[in-house]
């Protein structure tokens, strides 16, 4: 199978209602609302163009001419893109966020002219959307009360607005877009006119401008803006707002908001570079702005990679959003984390699991697991999904102290999961039935999920023993330590030194090694990190599943081909596994000595990122990103890493007082 190349977002900006993804080249390529990954209101083939027109010529910003630089600031959900193009002597720095506080994505773009004469410079901003996920029906006009550009459909109302020297844009275009032989407005605009067309519908597009005449070595400084809304008066009284309050009133706000919100943080970073410091934030940013206000955490806003089946990664897995979470308590954001359980309480079914992946609206997403395979019926599911949200609720638990919400969640979430867990159980072997592996591939029966089964058991017990519940307590304690004892006679070769998977018809041995399998064990109790059989599995597992990769890291299993094209590597280096490896070099470390190797994973990681994103796994080779960028798991792995290094590292401190 072929993959899409990375067509990865350079920054996500969200407010937990409205994100906005932005490419390489600062183009807004994504546009969620109301909900953090569902109805992305730009297609796969749109984007905001950006143009500048001077000295007869039109300069895109996505061509060749320019050089880009694009990156959060400092601790805080504000970008800054700064493009410059020395061939026709221009350059842009845009200021951009979505408001904390409203539906609003706010671009403060300084134009330069770097001539040694007076020009007169044009900028142009070009609008492609695709209301509602579909591609019809939409309708665009120049609205005269409001002197700003209208893009609606139904219950979603875009207004494009913005001022120069207290100016709206002096000229405008609408007009089709992508069909009947038009490639659209944009192309209206590179003589530097437009031809204001006031209106259109169906597949539509449009464009506006701004004209200075900008002295030697000056700057103009004008604001955009596109804010979004379910009605027109909601959409005029948002740009009213802005006008109202100041752009850059909202810019400082949302600035000083997300410092704020970050400077919560209680991490030293002894022994990390600034690098890393940075990244970790730029990471809990990435978190945030996938974590929808109704409790659903995003996999990826990155529109541009095609999942398999042409789907993307746009919906909450429930394994996934639970390890971010897990993260965010971690780091002491547990209020974000709560919401994530409510919602996961909400799709619980009435039989007590959870469904391969959900829409943030919290209806189910699309799957390609089977209800029924070979005539036989089976269940559609990844049964670590629901297990993980048990141990999820015990680490929030303990950290939040939040008991009477955990009360809440006993009987009709807590209970209801374990006592299916126990039920999905193979009466002979004593392991989980088979189901789906976590990386959504194989049907049987792996020692990531049993692991998960058993940690899942294990804080099940835990709640209980807590609220009082002598009865479950003892029967959740007693199915956890007998599911171990399975997971050590049946999934462990001891001659081989690792855990094996049971695959095909027949739940055969699998002999391909699994980075998961090893992680599982570890990370859910079923055994110690020091215990001498994951010593020697972590050995063999770090050899085999680094073989071949030029870059370092760690793949997923061997034989893994998603995104794969090199025949000398096991796999390609995923972000996630790699850092599951540092976790337990930390895990096992007894000295400060023993850390630096850990030290060295968490830099190496900052190696690959781009512009703060992480990827979800990297060409062996280059270190080219690949699939979904930004990746929320694997910027919740390294937020977690760096925390119990950070743990870990000022325990050997506070030993030596």
């Amino acid at each position: 199978m072929s993959y899409n190349k990375c067509m990865a977002r350079s920054i996500i900006l969200g407010n937990g209602k409205t994100l906005v993804g932005l490419d390489k080249f600062g183009q807004v390529r994504d546009f969620y609302f109301p909900y953090i990954g569902q109805e992305n209101h730009i297609g796969p083939n749109q984007m905001h163009k950006i143009g500048v027109f001077v000295d007869n010529k039109m300069h895109w910003i996505d061509n060749e001419e320019w050089q880009i630089d694009i990156n959060f600031e400092k601790n805080t959900m504000v970008s800054n893109v700064e493009a410059t193009n020395e061939r026709a002597k221009i350059s842009i720095k845009s200021t951009d966020i979505v408001y904390n506080e409203k539906n609003i994505f706010l671009r403060k773009v300084v134009l330069t002219n770097k001539d040694s004469r007076e020009r007169n410079i044009k900028i142009f901003f070009n609008q492609q959307f695709k209301i509602g996920d579909t591609n019809h029906a939409d309708t665009a006009y120049f609205s005269s009360d409001v002197k700003s550009i209208i893009h609606y459909k139904g219950r979603r109302v875009f207004l494009i607005g913005g001022f120069c020297d207290g100016k709206s844009f002096d000229d405008y275009s609408i007009g089709f877009s992508g069909i009947l032989g038009k490639e659209g407005t944009w192309k209206d605009a590179e003589d530097g006119f437009l031809s204001k067309n006031s209106i259109e519908h169906g597949v539509v597009d449009s464009v506006v401008r701004w004209e200075k005449d900008i002295p030697s070595g000056a700057s103009i400084t004008l604001y955009y803006w596109i804010v979004v809304g379910e009605t027109y008066k909601e959409s005029c009284e948002l740009s009213d707002y802005i006008l109202e309050k100041s752009p850059d009133h909202l810019v400082e706000s949302t600035r000083d908001f997300w410092g704020a919100w970050t400077g919560q943080i209680n991490v030293s970073f002894s022994g990390l570079s600034e690098k890393a410091k940075n990244l970790f934030y730029d990471s809990i940013l990435v978190m945030r702005a996938h974590s929808d206000d109704n409790g659903g955490i995003l996999a990826s806003a990155d529109s541009g990679n095609i999942q398999y089946g042409g789907d993307t990664y746009g919906y909450v897995w429930p394994r996934d959003a639970c390890f971010t979470a897990w993260s965010f308590d971690m780091a002491e954001f547990y209020d974000v984390s709560k919401r994530f359980y409510v919602f996961a309480n909400d799709i619980l079914t009435e039989q007590g699991f959870v469904l391969h992946k959900y829409q943030p609206d919290h209806s189910l997403g699309s799957s390609w697991h089977p209800w029924v395979k070979d005539g036989k019926s089976q269940l559609a599911i990844q049964e670590d999904e629901t297990a993980i949200l048990l141990v999820g609720l015990w680490e929030h638990y303990i950290r939040a102290k939040d008991l009477e919400f955990i009360e809440s969640l006993y009987n009709k979430f807590i209970k209801k999961a374990a006592d299916f867990l126990i039920s999905y159980k193979d009466p002979h072997s004593g392991l989980p039935l088979a189901s789906y592996d976590l990386w959504e591939e194989q049907y049987g029966v792996f020692p990531f999920t049993a692991s998960v089964v058993y940690g899942s058991l294990m804080a099940a017990y835990n709640f209980a023993k807590t609220l009082g519940k002598e009865e479950d307590s003892d029967k959740f304690y007693s199915e956890a330590g007998a599911l171990r004892k399975a997971i050590m006679k049946h999934l462990w070769d001891e001659d081989e030194k690792y855990f094996y998977k049971l695959t095909g018809p027949e739940l055969e041995k699998n002999i391909n090694l699994d980075a998961s399998s090893f992680y599982g064990i570890f990370r859910f109790g079923v055994l110690s990190a020091d215990d001498p059989r994951m010593r020697e599995a972590f050995k063999i597992l770090k050899d085999r599943l680094g073989r071949g990769i030029n870059i370092g890291g760690i793949a997923r299993y061997e034989g893994d081909t998603y995104y794969h094209n090199d025949s000398n590597s096991t796999g390609n280096p995923w972000f996630v596994t790699t850092l599951w490896f540092t976790q337990y070099k930390i895990a096992i470390a007894t000295s400060n000595e023993d850390l630096e190797e850990a030290a060295r994973d968490i830099e190496w990681v900052t190696k690959f990122a781009r512009s703060g994103m992480l990827s979800e796994q990297l060409d062996p080779n280059t270190g080219e990103p690949l699939s979904a960028m930004p990746l929320t798991w694997s910027h919740s792995e390294f937020v977690r890493t760096v925390i119990e290094y950070d743990k870990k590292k000022q325990s050997f401190s506070s030993s030596k007082k």
